[in-house]
């Protein structure tokens, strides 16, 4: 008798694989900016997450997605989220690993390179979980206009402990932000949430906001409209007495990805907030918790495109089809080589903003990372998606299936753009540094200008695009308006060019100069020139 289902040419799993020491850009980009003391942690963590066990949990965290409980048995009103323990399993091991608050625990060259490489490994595999820890990361800064409240919340957020529940005594924290409002969303100066004083620089917050993540975080930055004007406010979901902050939360959104972690809607009513910053000056408090989460969506993205590469690596390498593998068929060797050229250069652009970021940074690195990461934001985030779609037909019908973690980074890579500043907003954002602090543009024309002569194609694109920033910043608002997007896609390309010519391969600096900056751009992956050097990039992949 036949057997009809003898299994052959399928592409065993890729578990129990060092993500870490695999991905050969990150571990140069770890070592070139000054975190090789972070090595063996970053190895630790790579081949944690890269384990059948984590990537299981991954999977399962999505799958069984969290639950709203707005009351209890008895009908009392508790607003709590119920996550799978799959996914408190991997929240658990980041924090552990310092992903969330390292950097500032243990400032020291090359801090935030080790923190982003530890973040960027688990958002590989599993990305939902990334958003309070980004979250709980980034409103270090915000804490420390108020001292008061520093000297409260920092040793709970710096803790590498993790804890769930909703209780007063616990030693470490998690924190989340709600700004946006349905009338208003970016446009946060339209919101109409309410803050009354109610003594001690305590108020009582009422409104409504369309957007809060994670709303089982410990504590959170709101935008409310004080007496003086839009103030931030720090709301805490559990009071120093143990009670419950009013802190309604009216549904989960059921969203296109990032299904592990929890977005909701949520009503607050004579809420307790206590101000930071001042009263009035609530945009200027918060800006920097905004400009560092958007650091992370730049992270994020780069953590997707390695996962598409890696994955799409793993199966052409051993996927037979017209009588020899994938990664042999020409076609199939340029598409994969230019997902890997993408990944790289996003790499490298993520690991030179983490060191720009260092507490030791120069004048001139905080310069060049007002603008930078704002192009970054935009240009990365914007090509996570496509990336996405390219690696994920890598794998034919198999990627397109539920079984294999691409379709999931497929809907995932979307919400880095749209999250903390859609495109049109970075892209004005970037109108804005340019036209109000020309210092930023000198800074990062600067640290482009280090490849200048490396290559004839990137210099004619270098004078190209300072002669376009020149233009758009001396013409009238609507008209630079309508060029913003094409002027940080110029920017963005000037950078990662750059920072490819000065430190990657020459097989990877040159096909991507020549796909990206060159007469003959292409417009989709795979369409590389007849000179790139393919075994060289995938070399790498």
């Amino acid at each position: 008798m036949t057997n009809t289902h003898e299994v052959f040419n399928q592409v065993p799993p890729r578990v129990d694989v060092d993500e870490f020491g695999t991905n050969v850009p990150l571990v140069d980009a770890v070592k070139y900016y000054d975190a090789s003391w972070a090595i063996d942690d970053l190895t630790s963590v790579g081949r944690h997450v890269g384990t059948a066990e984590f990537q299981h949990d991954a999977e399962r965290a999505n799958r069984i997605e969290p639950e709203l409980h707005a009351h209890d048995a008895h009908g009392n009103r508790i607003d709590e989220v119920e996550y799978d323990s799959s996914y408190s399993r991997i929240i658990a091991a980041a924090v552990a690993a310092g992903a969330h608050t390292s950097a500032w625990a243990e400032p020291r060259p090359g801090a935030n390179v080790a923190r982003a490489a530890t973040f960027m490994l688990f958002a590989q595999i599993e990305p939902g979980h990334a958003c309070p820890i980004s979250m709980t990361h980034s409103v270090v800064p915000a804490l420390a206009t108020t001292p008061a409240l520093a000297e409260k919340w920092m040793p709970r957020l710096l803790s590498r402990d993790y804890d769930g529940a909703l209780h007063a005594d616990k030693t470490s924290a998690l924190f989340g932000m709600a700004m946006t409002e349905k009338q208003g969303g970016s446009d946060v100066r339209a919101n109409t949430t309410r803050a009354v004083p109610a003594g001690d620089g305590q108020y009582l917050l009422t409104g409504h906001k369309w957007f809060c993540s994670a709303p089982m975080s410990d504590g959170f930055l709101v935008l409310a409209q004080a007496p003086a004007g839009l103030s931030c406010f720090l709301v805490a979901r559990v009071q120093d007495d143990g009670s419950r902050n009013v802190f309604r939360i009216q549904r989960l959104k059921d969203k296109l990805g990032n299904r592990s972690n929890a977005s909701s809607e949520i009503e607050l009513d004579g809420t307790l907030g206590v101000l930071v910053g001042e009263e009035g000056r609530g945009v200027k408090t918060i800006i920097e918790m905004v400009a560092r989460t958007r650091l992370d969506c730049v992270y994020g993205t780069t953590a997707g495109m390695r996962q598409g590469v890696a994955e799409a690596a793993w199966h052409v390498r051993q996927r037979e089809a017209f009588g020899r593998l994938l990664v042999d068929q020409p076609a199939m060797t340029a598409v994969l080589a230019d997902l890997a050229l993408e990944s790289e250069a996003a790499t490298a652009t993520a690991m030179r903003l983490a060191r720009a970021h260092d507490a030791d940074a120069t004048s001139s690195d905080v310069a060049f990372r007002r603008l930078a990461t704002a192009v970054s934001k935009y240009w990365i985030c914007k090509r996570g998606p496509e990336h996405a779609y390219e690696a994920l037909e890598c794998l034919g019908g198999n990627g397109y299936t539920e079984a294999f973690p691409l379709a999931r980074r497929y809907r995932e890579q979307p919400v880095m753009a749209v999250w903390e500043g859609s495109g049109n907003v970075i892209a004005l954002d970037v109108l804005r540094a340019l036209t109000r602090e020309p210092e930023s543009f000198d800074a990062f024309d600067a640290e482009v200008g280090l490849a200048a002569g490396a290559s004839a194609i990137f210099d004619d694109h270098l004078e190209a695009t300072r002669r376009l920033v020149r233009s758009v910043t001396a013409s009238e608002i609507d008209a630079a308006s309508r060029q913003a997007r094409r002027l940080v896609a110029e920017l963005a390309l000037s950078l990662q060019a750059s920072l490819l010519l000065r430190h990657a391969p020459s097989a990877v600096s040159d096909a991507f100069v020549g796909s990206r900056l060159g007469p003959d751009r292409a417009h989709l992956y795979g369409e590389l020139s007849e000179s790139a050097d393919l075994a060289g990039i995938i070399a790498r992949a």
